[in-house]
This record gives structure tokens, sequence and C-alpha cells, in this order.
């Protein structure tokens, strides 16, 4: 009996002592924390999407308090969150910009033929890397929906055509299906910019081949060039790029696109 009692004693009085010691050593190894940190974290959409280049929001706030990353950083969050931010370090919250994602593909299953049955894993990184892609058209999309998968605001779902659909009224513009589509036809583009877009992303300059492999593709025919009043589109790379500085949204490009491959970008987004 005397021994339990002696063990109990002795181990209250070890538990004291350590109580003590961790207390002290909290105290001595205390790292301070800049409060500016926790209302950073709150102003955050919450997403944890990694859009600002940071592992989560506790970083990126972290990160911003610290002076190491600008306040315009959630692009989930947008022009509002970067004007809390701005208020709270007591900055300029002007430049941020709301961004959403653009897909640069019209292959629907209707459209755009197979290579044959895939009977691998259903997921487009792994066609990708195992016979690259499931489409005639190298550049199109697999249609897997790993993009839909990985979007965080849930912005993107897969249609019936076989093709990631963006809710623009959800997305954010955080850039997780940019990252993640293994074609890389995703792209961020300015909410609010007016003027044309090419939705596809053929680069092959074989055009009796373009057109079979998909009908909805662009086969280089140079039409929108040509009828562009502005001359501000490019054909060099293969697909019609855009001198936005140049275009005035006049839409005869896409009156002109025998394919409809041109869209006007306000009309997507705004649809």
């Amino acid at each position: 009996m005397k021994v339990i009692i002696a063990t109990v004693i002795v181990a209250l009085v070890v538990a004291f002592v350590l109580g003590v010691l961790l207390g002290l050593f909290k105290k001595i190894f205390a790292v301070a924390v800049d409060p500016k940190v926790a209302l950073i974290r709150e102003a955050l959409s919450g997403g944890n999407c990694g859009g600002c280049g940071y592992a989560g929001c506790d970083a990126f706030a972290a990160a911003v308090a610290a002076g190491e990353a600008p306040v315009t950083g959630c692009v989930a969050g947008g022009p509002a969150t970067a004007e809390k931010l701005a208020q709270i370090m007591g900055v300029s919250g002007s430049g941020a910009e709301r961004k959403v994602a653009f897909l640069a593909c019209r292959g629907t299953k209707e459209c755009a033929g197979d290579k044959g049955e895939y009977t691998g894993l259903k997921t487009c990184r792994a066609a990708q890397l195992a016979v690259g892609g499931t489409k005639l058209c190298a550049f199109g999309c697999v249609g897997y929906g790993d993009c839909a998968a990985e979007c965080p605001f849930g912005a993107l779902s897969m249609g019936a055509d076989g093709l990631p659909h963006v809710d623009y009224k959800k997305c954010t513009g955080c850039g997780k299906c940019v990252k993640t589509c293994p074609k890389k036809l995703f792209a961020l583009v300015p909410a609010e910019r007016k003027g044309s877009v090419a939705a596809c992303s053929c680069h092959s300059d074989n055009k009796p081949q373009i057109r079979k492999n998909c009908t909805a593709g662009c086969f280089k025919c140079g039409m929108c060039a040509r009828k562009c009043p502005e001359q501000c589109i490019d054909l060099a790379s293969g697909i019609p790029q855009i001198d936005y500085a140049k275009c005035t949204s006049c839409g005869e490009c896409v009156k002109a696109c025998p394919d409809k491959v041109l869209h006007l970008l306000q009309d997507v987004v705004n649809a």
C-alpha cells in the first residue's frame, strides 16, 4: 500500500514539475502572431484553391501580412476581397481584376471522332499519358472531367456533349482547371474583356485532316483575318490570336468563320 501511495505522489510531483516547465517554455519560446493574419484570413474566400500560388488560405494570409504576397493575390475573392485586404494592410487594392476560365475546344462527341475504344483508367491525365488522349484530334478535350472534379467551387460540370461547361456565375478564376487539364485547353481571361476569342486549340496545318478529325476545328481558312476591319487577328500560331488593344468587338470575324470557331467573349461569359 505504501508503495502505491509513494508512486502516486511521485507521479503527481513529476506531472506538476513538467507542467511548470512546459508553461515556462511556452512563454520563453512563444512566437508573436501578427493580429493582421487573423483579419486577413477571415476576409478570404476560404476555398483553399491554391490560385494565389500558396498552399492554402492560411499560408496566403500569413504571406500577405508579412508583405510577401500582394493584396490582389486572392483570385477566388476577386476585387472585393482585394479591397478588404488593402484596408487591413493600409495599401491600395487597385489592380484586382476578376478572371474566369475559358475552354478553347468545341470538339463535342458529335464533332470530334475517337481514336478507338479506350479501356484504361477513365481520367484525362491517364488517357493522355497512356495513348495521347482519346480523340483523333491531338489537341482536343479528352472528356473525362478531371477539371470538373478538381473545381473547388462547382463551376464546372460535364455536359452530355462530352465537354466541360463553365458556370460563370460560380467561376472565380482560381485556375485549378488550367493546371489540371493535360491538354492545356483552359485559359484565364478577364471577365470584363470584350472581343473575339477562338474556341479551338488545334495548331495543325493539315487542313484536310483537321476536318476529318473534328468538324468544329479551325481549319486555317484565314477568313477571320481577311474580314477583320481593324486587322487585329494574327494567324501565325495556327490559331486566331486577337490583339485586344485593336479589337472593337465588331463581330465581323465571328460572322465570317465558317465553322463558328470564333465567339465574342462577352457573349460566352454572360450567356
